[in-house]
């Protein structure tokens, strides 16, 4: 079920895959640079319903209106706000995620909105070829408990890069030789189907310890 919904940067679109018996709303957002169709959320919407979590794909009003650029960090936190109320509106605990630029908000508005997790697939933790510019800070600051989904070959951040998480501020899964999206070349030791078991099976695992 698709869902159009108004916020303060424009309508939103909410494409709804609900289980029979939910316990749980993962409502995950898409990244700068694609949308939902990326094959580790479409992999997660088709997985996680059967085991009672509801899974809410995510389009940002930029997407929705056909543009091609993402806009800035403030105006993707002010729709990510927007769609909230639809999210929460079943009653249930919602996870607070989203793909590279779309983790970097699940983060930032963890706290504010009242999520229960955060799951960051892709965290782009910097820009590729330049460590320095560390977003490390948001990634430590969602507040509530964090998984992250990483690539192990990711120019935005290899999971080797990350730092440690003090108190046991997230979770890490890595990918093996997966990229920003979560491709794997075909000389990898693992083919792709196999890596996007890993990413729903380690979600799966995850969403069980959260009630």
């Amino acid at each position: 079920m698709t869902e159009p919904v108004e916020t303060d940067a424009g309508p939103a679109r909410v494409t709804w895959h609900r289980a029979k018996r939910p316990r749980l709303v993962l409502a995950v957002g898409h990244g700068a640079g694609g949308g939902i169709e990326a094959r580790d959320l479409k992999a997660l919407a088709a997985a996680l319903p059967a085991h009672g979590v509801s899974v809410a794909l995510v389009e940002q009003p930029w997407r929705v209106a056909g543009r091609k650029l993402a806009p800035a960090p403030k105006t993707l936190d002010t729709g990510w706000r927007g769609v909230w109320p639809a999210l929460a509106a079943p009653g249930l605990p919602v996870i607070s995620g989203g793909r590279s630029a779309g983790a970097r908000v699940a983060c930032r508005t963890a706290g504010e909105l009242g999520a229960r997790a955060v799951l960051a697939l892709s965290f782009p933790l910097h820009p590729p070829g330049k460590p320095e510019k560390s977003r490390a800070d948001e990634l430590l600051g969602a507040g509530v408990p964090t998984l992250v989904v990483q690539g192990g070959n990711d120019p935005f951040g290899r999971p080797r890069e990350f730092p440690e998480a003090p108190g046991g501020t997230y979770d890490l899964i890595e990918v093996p030789y997966g990229d920003h999206g979560f491709a794997v070349p075909k000389r990898a030791e693992i083919g792709q189907e196999e890596a996007l078991a890993l990413i729903t099976d380690g979600v799966l695992k995850w969403t069980g310890s959260l009630g």
